[in-house]
């Protein structure tokens, strides 16, 4: 990792980010989408080294949806090979940086030999003491809170949990993401002012900032631009300025 740390307080202990415009990105270009998607991997690269040196403790990417099944079987079929080639070359590097791997979704829903390479990489970079990487894959915030709500359900119908008990932290561990803080800052690229289904709940006061960029485009300056501009914001928690010093 490098030395030039140039966020030098206020660093947002959680990032999240929707990695948009791989697509259109490679048309602007004249190359089929599945370029977009390979290009997209480097600049992951990039940023997870950026915020690793800038001290972010919790990095979330939204990698699949549960909605990017309906794609053209060809692009689905590159996107799972390319998730698969990912997780067989990046072991060093983030082994290098410190990283652990964790993974939220659906997983079930991705094929075998995928969820074994996930589970190994979750396993072989257990102990790493740096960054948590995440990636949601095959992952709906809708169908997150569903699952969630069944695994309450249950708890209820075997009187380990009484109803009247239910509370925001109830829910929040019986999400995917129960072992993460919410997000502080959710970043989005391509210029598309919606949040696409993702982490819904746990983004109730993050911070977003919105890159014109395709994600393929997206730099470490960029991403350090975003830090910065999240030191601006005032994060005052539904409260008043006179609130927060009571």
């Amino acid at each position: 990792m490098g030395n030039d740390r140039e966020i030098l307080n206020e660093i947002p202990k959680h990032v999240a980010i929707i990695m948009d415009g791989n697509g259109r990105w490679a048309k602007q270009r004249g190359m089929p989408r599945i370029m977009g998607h390979q290009k997209g991997v480097d600049t992951i690269r990039e940023i997870v080294r950026t915020a690793s040196d800038q001290g972010v403790r919790y990095l979330t990417l939204y990698a699949f949806s549960k909605e990017n099944w309906n794609r053209p079987k060809d692009e689905v079929g590159f996107l799972m090979n390319l998730l698969s080639q990912y997780l067989d070359l990046e072991i060093k590097e983030l082994r290098k940086n410190r990283v652990r791997f964790n993974v939220i979704g659906r997983i079930e829903d991705l094929p075998g030999q995928i969820q074994e390479k996930i589970r190994k990489t979750v396993e072989d970079t257990k102990n790493e003491p740096g960054l948590l990487l995440t990636l949601a894959l095959s992952y709906s915030s809708r169908v997150e809170m569903i699952d969630a709500i069944k695994k309450l359900c249950e708890k209820v119908v075997r009187n380990e949990l009484n109803y009247s008990e239910i509370n925001e932290d109830c829910v929040s561990r019986a999400l995917y993401t129960a072992n993460l803080p919410d997000p502080d800052l959710l970043i989005r690229t391509s210029g598309e002012m919606r949040v696409s289904n993702f982490l819904l709940w746990q983004i109730s006061y993050a911070e977003i900032y919105v890159s014109p960029k395709f994600w393929p485009d997206f730099t470490k300056e960029d991403f350090l631009e975003a830090l910065k501009d999240y030191q601006r914001r005032e994060r005052r928690f539904g409260r008043t300025e006179r609130c927060k010093s009571v």
